[in-house]
């Protein structure tokens, strides 16, 4: 066999190598397949649901046993959680009141379960190691996980939306609907702000993904990750709380997670929702950024 011979073929043994270990977007999509898969066939996956679906069937059926003798639920308004009080006229009003009861609490705690458990719980159950044999990288499987969990993100989000239109529709008359400015809008109007309110409340959940990833990274244990991000959220929203940290609020993530009611002005104020997800879009950056460098560099045993 010629020199020539030999060379051509140790430079296709090479090629074919690198195609074996180069991963390419069919995989990557298998990985993500893989990893929504996993993410919701989970029991605790399914509770957190569970849950969240089980929020607005309560306020409904509280709202329903209130005003059953012609009272009015709630103490009045137009923002947030006083929505109750325009439920017993029209039934969509209980996803805006169901989407403003489970913002501040369980959906952010639900998120900080799962992005806690990204990692972490990996490691802890040894699979970790076996994960990065596969030609993945560390940067793929980590965005892979992000966008596992910021699906979820918008699953949890649109559970609770749904709930509430069907519980609404159920207990309570479907029509127009007055907005907070007074103006009328026709109920077809109004199920699109709604789906548009749920997706901007699941937007407004990227920067506790991100840092719940952070979080996973540091830890080997799912536990210690799941309990110290929603540990972190409580602190931060309890912080949002004390009037002689006014100067700070505006950084924290939670501060604009109620602006979502400004799209049921008319016109629309968009100044809020824009800091919202401006701020979200920061917290992302910077979490996730570190959650990268934590995790490029970390020395994977389990």
């Amino acid at each position: 066999m010629s020199r020539a011979e030999v060379e051509a073929g140790a430079e296709a043994v090479r090629v074919q190598d690198t195609a074996v270990r180069k991963p390419n977007p069919l995989w990557t999509f298998g990985l993500f397949r893989s990893e929504l898969l996993t993410t919701f066939r989970r029991w605790r996956t399914i509770a957190l649901l569970a849950v969240l679906a089980a929020v607005p069937i309560l306020i409904g059926i509280a709202i329903k046993i209130e005003t059953r003798d012609g009272s009015t639920a709630g103490g009045g308004g137009g923002e947030g959680p006083a929505f109750i009080s325009q439920i017993t006229n029209n039934g969509l009003f209980l996803v805006f009141t169901a989407l403003a009861a489970t913002l501040p609490f369980f959906l952010p705690m639900a998120i900080g379960v799962i992005a806690g458990d990204a990692i972490a719980g990996e490691a802890n159950a040894g699979t970790l190691r076996y994960l990065l044999v596969a030609p993945a990288g560390r940067t793929r499987l980590l965005l892979t996980k992000y966008a596992t969990t910021m699906t979820f993100c918008l699953v949890a989000t649109l559970v609770v939306a749904l709930s509430a239109l069907t519980v609404g529709a159920l207990l309570f008359p479907l029509g127009e609907l007055t907005t907070i400015s007074g103006t009328r809008i026709s109920f077809t109007e109004g199920l699109g702000r709604a789906l548009l309110i749920a997706l901007v409340v699941a937007a407004s959940l990227i920067g506790v993904a991100a840092l719940g990833l952070f979080v996973s990274t540091l830890t080997n244990s799912g536990i210690a990750a799941m309990a110290t991000t929603v540990g972190l959220l409580i602190t931060i929203q309890i912080l949002d709380q004390i009037p002689q940290l006014h100067a700070l609020q505006p950084y924290f993530f939670s501060h604009y997670w109620l602006s979502f009611a400004d799209l049921m002005r008319d016109p629309v104020y968009w100044d809020d929702l824009v800091r919202d997800l401006g701020l979200q879009g920061l917290y992302a950056a910077v979490f996730g950024s570190a959650a990268w460098a934590r995790f490029a560099a970390k020395d994977i045993t389990a």
